[in-house]
């Protein structure tokens, strides 16, 4: 269950067009560096890692130490809350469905590729 306090650093969050672009960059390679991270932009490291702040306090971006640098990745649990907050049971057994469907077509593709 998530608060109410939770939910609005949730969507503060998610409302900034950078910090979106952010969580896809998170997705598509996890585990950059801020360093990494910041490459992809043309603001300063500070600005990012201040979107990163709000990014963490959201609980949307985690971060594990590698020595002197940190490794972030993309936590979709506070997104998946949104989602069984205001779907119901008949949306959640579809989309579970087309979830699975989706996991076979991708291994069928997989297959295909490795004869």
């Amino acid at each position: 269950m998530i608060t109410e306090k939770e939910m609005d650093a949730l969507f503060h969050a998610l409302a900034h067009e950078t910090r979106r672009v952010i969580l896809d960059l998170l997705q598509k390679a996890p585990g950059q560096t801020v360093g990494k991270l910041a490459s992809h932009f043309d603001v300063s490291r500070i600005a990012i890692m201040n979107h990163l702040a709000v990014l963490e306090n959201a609980h949307l971006v985690v971060s594990e130490k590698d020595g002197r640098s940190r490794k972030l990745y993309l936590n979709l649990v506070p997104i998946q809350l949104i989602y069984d907050r205001w779907s119901d049971t008949y949306s959640q057994h579809w989309a579970g469905k087309l979830t699975a469907i989706k996991h076979a077509a991708e291994l069928a593709a997989r297959k295909e590729e490795s004869k």
